[in-house]
């Protein structure tokens, strides 16, 4: 029997006018974890949707060799039944339906179509044990949350006798404490025999867990090795790897012009959407000056999306109280359109479902958000529309074929940088940018933090909120550290390091420091 469970041999598949994969070979060992790395667009995603079947035999070239048989998956379905199971970054669960029935939908315990109820409950409960999971099969997966929700996915794939389990950036939307259970979940995996491809920019990740990693870059193989090395240097070959250069720094160099406050938040209060006796945000005061990126860090549930969220046009929260100043004086922002007249702007940490239109086109969400400036009497200029949003596609490297391209086909990273020009074309004074590289790649990073950078050289007061503290300290002229809706410490540049700033985040950092400007 050949070490190889899997080989994928000189796969090329082409888009209209577009070759995602060009001649890519893949070889995974049996029982290993094996990582699979690249930019956002590199063909990652795209070559798991060929092995898996979602991409049918005869829509690509080359071959699948799966268990040293040569593998035509017409749909999942059949890729599955040989024990290939892909698990998508966009979990695909039914939010009302149990966490059993998830389990088994598609794969139902039944018998002359009837269900076995007693049977399907009874292996739902010894699989959700073997992942971890203490929740009853019979609650819904609406009440459990996104890492819990990882886990029931796992828990499914190994109902279909799963050997071959593809993960497409299972950490992407999980905290730190869910990213880890997952991780050593799928060391005791592969303790069980079970072979895993990870898709993850989490380099961190990649380098603790995998065994062997593949790099691919614009759709061709780089290279595979054995992920034997010091981290460090493990992590400065994988990114030398993706993006054709070497990174001396994560962060570009920056010297801050830094002039007047030109935004401050003043008591700022908010209460749960629903329980609305529950404070969310509790007298919360900071200011961000002209030419400065300041940093919001927190544990998950620290409240700094909801804080974002509920100065932007008062989206998230009831009975919000207090002040919003713009330059010296008191501005309103009750509606997103009032927010936006006044110069501030929000890009939402979930950028498919408040961020784009996924069904429009480029040109069309970057000058949504600002029609006025390209149109006249309600009619809107179409040359002056590609004319800015050629600009902006320029100025943050959309890489795309044309603008007529629809948001939804284009990989995370340019999904980003497009909800990034669609606010710029708002020509906003204040910049909120929450949780802005998500889910993209270590190149796309840094060009979204050098424009980032450029923003505040122009003279725009930036706003960052991000769970990877590495990411806040990188960039932020001055840290804001939340714990439970309030602010517990304010640290400056030179003062923000991770002991520093984790323990405010944990509440031991003592009395609070947001008043001491």
């Amino acid at each position: 029997m050949s070490d190889y469970i899997l080989e994928m041999r000189n796969i090329t598949k082409t888009f209209p006018g577009v070759k995602a994969l060009d001649n890519v070979n893949l070889k995974v060992r049996r029982g290993e974890i094996h990582s699979l790395v690249g930019e956002n667009g590199a063909g990652k995603s795209t070559l798991m949707k060929v092995l898996s079947g979602v991409y049918p035999s005869g829509s690509y070239d080359g071959g699948i060799y799966f268990e040293g048989e040569e593998c035509h998956f017409k749909d999942i379905k059949q890729s599955e039944g040989v024990g290939i199971v892909i698990i998508h970054q966009e979990l695909a669960l039914s939010p009302f339906l149990s966490i059993a029935e998830n389990i088994f939908l598609g794969n139902e315990r039944q018998h002359r179509k009837i269900i076995k109820w007693q049977e399907t409950f009874q292996e739902s409960k010894r699989l959700l044990e073997r992942v971890g999971l203490k929740e009853s099969p019979e609650t819904a997966v609406m009440d459990i949350g996104v890492g819990k929700q990882q886990l029931v996915e796992i828990a499914k794939a190994l109902s279909k006798n799963v050997k071959l389990l593809i993960l497409d950036e299972p950490t992407a939307a999980l905290n730190e404490t869910d990213s880890e259970n997952l991780l050593k979940l799928l060391l005791e995996l592969k303790n069980q025999g079970i072979t895993s491809i990870l898709i993850s920019h989490k380099l961190n990740e990649v380098s603790s867990v995998s065994d062997s990693i593949t790099i691919l870059r614009d759709g061709q193989t780089i290279e595979t090795f054995a992920a034997q090395q010091e981290e460090a240097q493990l992590e400065d070959r994988i990114i030398k790897g993706m993006v054709g250069r070497e990174l001396t720094s994560r962060y570009p160099q920056r010297t801050p012009n830094i002039g007047e406050t030109v935004f401050e938040v003043k008591d700022w209060s908010v209460y749960h959407p629903q329980q609305q006796d529950r404070k969310v945000i509790d007298n919360v005061n900071f200011h961000i000056r002209r030419g400065e990126i300041v940093g919001i860090a927190g544990l998950m549930g620290a409240g700094r999306t909801e804080l974002a969220m509920s100065i932007f046009g008062k989206t998230y929260g009831k009975k919000i109280s207090g002040s919003l100043y713009k330059d010296g004086k008191e501005i309103h922002a009750n509606t997103v359109s009032e927010a936006i007249k006044n110069g501030i702007a929000y890009v939402s940490e979930d950028r498919k479902t408040y961020g784009l239109n996924l069904i429009d086109d480029i040109k069309r969400n970057i000058t949504l958000s600002n029609l006025k400036r390209i149109s006249k009497n309600t009619v809107i200029n179409e040359n002056e529309e590609i004319s800015e949003a050629q600009l902006l596609r320029e100025k943050l490297n959309i890489k795309t074929p044309s603008l007529q391209q629809l948001a939804g086909n284009l990989s995370g990273g340019n999904q980003q940088k497009i909800v990034l020009s669609k606010w710029i074309f708002t020509e906003p004074d204040i910049l909120i940018l929450d949780e802005p590289t998500r889910g993209i790649d270590v190149g796309a990073k840094y060009e979204i933090y050098s424009q980032i950078n450029e923003l505040a050289a122009e003279g725009l007061g930036v706003l960052v909120i991000s769970s990877e503290l590495p990411e806040v300290l990188g960039l932020s002229d001055r840290i804001y550290v939340m714990n439970e809706g309030r602010i517990t410490g304010e640290l400056a540049r030179s003062e923000a390091n991770q002991e520093n700033v984790m323990r405010y985040m944990t509440g031991s950092g003592g009395a609070s420091l947001a008043n001491s400007y």
